[in-house]
């Protein structure tokens, strides 16, 4: 069975490297001239974990989305919530019938605030039958190194899970199956706002103590918003939620906390996305939760605090003395 993956940043790089463990040729779908270049010539993504090499006679890399698809029957999604949309526009509503899908964006698509998931299920007409999601703590610098990481793959069909379960197993690489897809996203989608609400506090100067306690409430903050979304019976402790959280509010790789920490410093948010590389999703997704929370009726105080950092224009110093007094 034919695999693609859609992406060419460094998450999608490392997930290429997972599904090469177990597939004898991996298609793969890049935007970039230079990186589609480098895969085919050398089997290096030059832009993106360029330490990492790719059997060339095992890939088949092309810049054309629509033959991409159409020679796989899974396809990986990989790329930025923020770009999807355009990356798919090429595709007719019915291109992506009959193709199991599993995204692992962790992000949620601007102007139409919904998950990926959800998104595809709606825009491509996608039975959620044929939708998966995996996630957890998995920097892709340290799949890079092979370092041992957890992954959960979720989806309403069971059989799927374990496909996309399968397909990600390898030596450094263990999974789980769950059917929480939405949950399991969304979580995906939070954590990504509360590592930049903990670098906010680290650039402002707060220490380790504060950002416990800030990470604490952050969980909870969680908990009673993935309740009103998808209300099913979850392990909150497990990998792909609190684990999430953990390293990618405390891990030197975040993107998201490294964004938080430069608008914590004093960078204005065009300067702080001028100067990174790569898309910092909790950006985006403080602008779509804050609008999906107005559906429901629960107190969020840290996303709210840095939703009026960023797009309220509100200083970090004193929305941040406001979460103080809160945690008290």
């Amino acid at each position: 069975k034919n695999v693609a993956v859609i992406g060419g940043g460094s998450w999608a790089t490392a997930i290429a490297k997972i599904l090469l463990s177990n597939q004898e040729e991996l298609h793969w779908w890049v935007r970039e001239p230079e990186i589609l270049e480098g895969l085919q010539r050398e089997g290096i993504n030059p832009m993106y974990l360029s330490g990492v090499e790719f059997p060339v006679g095992r890939l088949h890399v092309s810049n054309d989305i629509r033959q991409v698809v159409d020679a796989a029957d899974t396809l990986v999604m990989v790329v930025p919530a923020v770009y999807l949309p355009g990356a798919l526009q090429s595709l007719e509503t019915g291109a992506l019938q009959g193709k199991r899908i599993c995204s692992a964006i962790k992000g949620i698509i601007p102007g139409h605030d919904q998950v990926v998931c959800e998104y595809l299920r709606d825009a491509f007409e996608v039975p959620e039958e044929n939708l998966a999601a995996i996630s957890g703590p998995s920097h892709a610098e340290e799949i890079a190194l092979n370092r041992l990481t957890y992954l959960t793959a979720a989806s309403r069909n069971p059989e799927l899970a374990e496909h996309i379960a399968r397909l990600f197993s390898c030596e450094y690489v263990r999974t789980r199956c769950s059917d929480d897809v939405y949950g399991i996203e969304y979580a995906a989608v939070m954590k990504n706002v509360y590592a930049l609400a903990v670098g906010i506090a680290k650039g402002l100067g707060y220490g380790d103590n504060f950002v416990s306690v800030l990470v604490s409430n952050a969980l909870e903050e969680m908990r009673v918003f993935l309740e009103k979304v998808h209300d099913i019976k979850r392990n909150l402790n497990s990998a792909s939620y609190l684990g999430d959280l953990l390293v990618t509010s405390y891990s030197q790789f975040s993107r998201n906390r490294t964004f938080g920490n430069m608008i914590g410093q004093g960078y204005s948010v065009k300067s702080a996305i001028l100067e990174m590389k790569m898309v910092a999703e909790g950006y985006y997704a403080s602008g779509s939760v804050h609008a999906i929370k107005q559906n429901f009726q629960v107190a969020m105080p840290i996303f709210e605090a840095v939703h009026a950092v960023l797009y309220e224009s509100r200083s970090p110093r004193r929305v941040f003395r406001q979460l103080e007094a809160l945690f008290s």
